[in-house]
């Protein structure tokens, strides 16, 4: 029999939404990406949350919000409980991408759809793979073979080939067939014949007629005439992603031009993400493998950008042009999206985008040809409440502390008085409270209803206990090096209780000894007093 595959996809066919897609391989379920978009709508999520609980295994392609945003929420709300494999970049890159998403929005609304707890207990049990490591799995998926390729768009990114019984399945979404500065291009081409292929058409209407070369000149050009007019330039960029090229560029572009404009590289994470990148040569093109094998020489030990963890370090920087690469990408909600409403009104800034906005988003909007004269932005802050605010809600605060403490001293004391009647009950399994004692119909006569009474007393346990069980004393007894303590004092027999004996065992029935007796008692008398 040949293998049987069906593909469901989930969310991203049709449109611009992120990727989710339902690969099922002789009854074993997998998920390839669990993506959400910037706005964070649950509605998106709809379709997976009817098949979350059936998910037999979860692979990673990318580690941005597009193929991995909706892994926290889907462990924590819909049921997803499968395994995750991913290479070791999207495992360490995707968590700090989802860390961003979460601190951005916290900063300007009450966002609760996760937590960064939650953000740790979906990616803390994760499986990391190397590129072309074969996995078998086990269980249910005896039989199946995963491995990760390289797919030349994001650090990390895979190309993911499912096999069973000699058909391979491959997922490849963001591909890149080209070689860049820090990435090696995908190996899409060296598989053979697939029984089935995934991918997608995202860029197929791209326009790129530029060499690499001439775009990456273009670019800077643009961004050096902007400075030397005394503007800023903003790059709205993602956490760990493309922009992990745009820096190398702008290193090199600095070095040859000898330019001395600073640049900032501003997310909450921006210390993190470039520790992290050091560490993944392995990982990255083959010319810069080279170059450290040869002459230990790191690209991403960075001499031209600045790493920022928050704003107010960029608003104490000295005055003057400079180069900001900000997230989020979409300027929806970040550093980008705030630095962009106080450089916006100024005609010498410029704001320069390198990929194409996400759908709906600002991005998007100002990317449009051509561009809009105006543009409506919403400005949200948390701030610290003060005055008659802070002191309402402060009440408020107290007052739900009150019913919820109050709530639980009821709830205690009503479990407290179940357990007690329930032990007071069963403390004489024997005694029957004739008050409660109801005979059945179908039991006659006043013995049928007490047998039944001590049956029911006996064996059915209250509803209102806590634990039910028949009474059980324990004898507590102390212990040495030597066994059981005794005290010696219960042994001893006193000679009151000896005469008493005698006369109880040696008399007769007219009150009189006889000698045998007597003398007896008296040695054995005389015998304990020895001891």
């Amino acid at each position: 029999m040949g293998t049987s595959v069906q593909v469901t996809p989930l969310c991203g066919v049709y449109n611009e939404n992120p990727l989710s897609y339902l690969v099922s391989i002789d009854g074993f379920n997998f998920l390839i990406d669990c993506g959400w978009n910037d706005h964070f709508d649950p509605t998106l999520l709809h379709p997976l949350s009817k098949v979350a609980s059936t998910i037999d295994a979860v692979l990673l392609s990318h580690p941005d919000t597009l193929h991995l945003g909706a892994l926290p929420y889907a462990m924590k709300q819909l049921g997803l409980s499968a395994p995750v494999f991913a290479t070791e970049p999207v495992y360490r890159l995707g968590l700090l991408t989802m860390y961003e998403q979460y601190l951005s929005r916290k900063q300007v609304s009450e966002f609760d759809l996760f937590t960064l707890d939650d953000i740790d207990s979906a990616f803390q049990n994760m499986t990391r793979l190397t590129y072309s490591q074969n996995h078998h799995l086990s269980g249910k998926g005896e039989g199946i073979v995963i491995a990760p390729h390289v797919a030349g768009h994001l650090l990390g990114g895979t190309v993911w080939k499912i096999t069973k019984d000699g058909e391979d399945v491959i997922y490849a979404v963001d591909l890149n067939h080209r070689k860049e500065r820090h990435l090696n291009g995908t190996v899409l081409s060296s598989f053979v014949r697939p029984a089935v292929l995934i991918t997608d058409a995202y860029n197929a209407l791209n326009n790129q007629p530029y060499r690499r070369g001439e775009k990456e000149n273009e670019f800077g050009e643009t961004i050096k005439k902007t400075l030397g007019a005394g503007g800023n330039v903003l790059l709205p960029v993602d956490t760990a992603g493309r922009v992990l090229e745009l820096i190398l560029t702008l290193e090199q572009y600095w070095m040859e031009k000898s330019l001395n404009y600073p640049i900032y590289f501003l997310t909450y994470v921006a210390t993190s993400t470039i520790d992290y990148i050091k560490s993944f040569l392995e990982w990255m093109s083959d010319s810069i493998a080279k170059s450290f094998e040869q002459n230990r020489e790191n690209p991403f030990l960075l001499k031209h950008v600045r790493l920022l963890i928050n704003k107010s370090e960029l608003d104490n920087a000295p005055d003057g042009p400079k180069v900001v690469l900000a997230s989020m990408a979409s300027l929806e909600v970040g550093f980008s999206h705030d630095i962009f409403i106080e450089w916006a009104s100024d005609t010498k800034n410029l704001v320069l985008f390198t990929e194409r906005g996400q759908f709906a988003t600002l991005a998007r909007i100002l990317q449009a040809d051509p561009p809009p004269k105006a543009v409506k932005v919403t400005m949200s802050k948390r701030v610290p409440l003060v005055g008659d605010e802070l002191i309402a809600y402060e009440e408020e605060q107290n007052r739900i502390k009150k019913e919820e403490a109050l709530k639980a001293t009821l709830i205690k004391e009503e479990e407290s008085k179940a357990s007690l009647g329930a032990d007071i009950n069963a403390s004489d399994p024997m005694v029957i409270d004739v008050s409660k004692t109801h005979a059945s119909p179908d039991v006659a006569g006043h013995h049928g209803a007490g047998y039944r009474d001590i049956l029911i007393d006996g064996f059915v346990p209250p509803s209102t206990s806590v634990a039910p069980m028949f009474p059980f004393y324990e004898n507590t007894y102390e212990w040495d090096d030597f066994g059981e303590v005794i005290n010696p004092d219960d042994y001893v027999i006193k000679d009151e209780d000896m005469d008493l004996t005698g006369i109880h065992v040696g008399g007769n029935l007219d009150g009189k000894f006889d000698e045998g007796t007597a003398s007896l008692n008296t040695r054995h008398k005389t015998f304990k007093s020895r001891v």
